[in-house]
């Protein structure tokens, strides 16, 4: 009797061990997927917000009239970031990068305008929304042109929209999927106490009675696989943070944090509902079904 029991215990630990690194394996799946959309959000932002808009001043504009403009520009909605280029800073650059003074062919006549260049908030890094900004920037006195990369805007919107998509279609089917694993590998380990449930049931005990253990041992075991999942994940995290420290421009803390729950949210309610579905499956059984299931 002792040995039965004892086989039992381990053929039951054995069973929790596996549907912990089952679903631990499927959380760590899940949590990549979260990881992923949140941080490619975080990168399309940040290279929509590093697309440059040139805004280019007549030969006559001054510095204290082109600084009145700089002011007025900092309170539209759609300006991340202004960097004024006065005429004398461009010559100065063009001396450096050409090896000599453009303004000695020029009679000395500074030859380059100054010029504003413009980071705009996401939102409003796209070609329909700078048709309109581009002319409200050309409304501004002394304004000769406005420059910006079509063709690069609308392939950086189109790649992330693309993108964007395919983790979309990803998260459905992963979800999908990772509910099926999840329900069957509790289901296995619930069919091996079919007929504790159906001899509680013929005693007299309630649905619920019956399956709030089944129940709390699954979360309590979807709570340890997140706890590992997460574990995995951050030492990803970090060994990605060793090989590129560039990547905390994009992955910040609430992109952790969100991840983080979203796994410990995922381990719960899945072998949660997982495991709810699979008794009440046993609990609608009749004698003789429990033998031919």
């Amino acid at each position: 009797m002792g040995k039965k029991r004892n086989y039992a215990r381990n053929r039951r630990g054995l069973q929790a061990l596996t549907l912990c690194i089952s679903t631990a394996l499927v959380l760590i799946l899940l949590g990549l997927i979260v990881f992923s959309v949140l941080s490619g959000r975080n990168l399309s932002s940040y290279v929509k917000e590093n697309l440059v808009v040139t805004m280019m001043f007549d030969q006559d504009m001054t510095n204290p009239e082109a600084q009145q403009i700089c002011k007025s520009l900092n309170k539209r909605q759609f300006i991340k970031q202004i960097n004024y280029i006065s005429k004398e800073q461009s010559l100065k650059e063009a001396i450096k990068s050409m090896g000599t003074n453009p303004a000695e062919f020029t009679n000395g006549v500074n030859p380059f305008p100054s010029s504003v260049e413009l980071t705009l908030k996401s939102d409003y890094a796209n070609n329909d929304s700078l048709r309109w900004i581009s002319a409200e920037l050309h409304k501004y006195p002394k304004v000769s042109e406005i420059t910006y990369q079509k063709d690069l805007i609308e392939e950086v919107n189109n790649n992330l929209a693309k993108i964007g998509l395919v983790l979309l279609v990803l998260a459905i089917l992963l979800t999908f999927v990772s509910f099926s694993l999840i329900s069957n590998t509790i289901r296995l380990g619930i069919y091996s106490r079919r007929f504790s449930i159906h001899t509680m049931k013929l005693v007299g005990a309630s649905w619920g009675f019956i399956r709030r253990p089944f129940v709390r041992d699954a979360v309590l075991l979807g709570l340890l696989a997140a706890l590992f999942a997460n574990i995995v994940l951050g030492c990803g995290v970090f060994a990605l943070y060793n090989y590129e420290p560039g990547i905390l421009t994009f992955v910040t803390w609430q992109v952790l944090a969100i991840t983080c729950g979203s796994v410990f949210f995922f381990g719960i309610i899945l072998t949660a509902l997982c495991s709810n579905i699979s008794v009440n499956k046993f609990l609608r059984m009749k004698a003789g079904e429990l033998y031919n299931f």
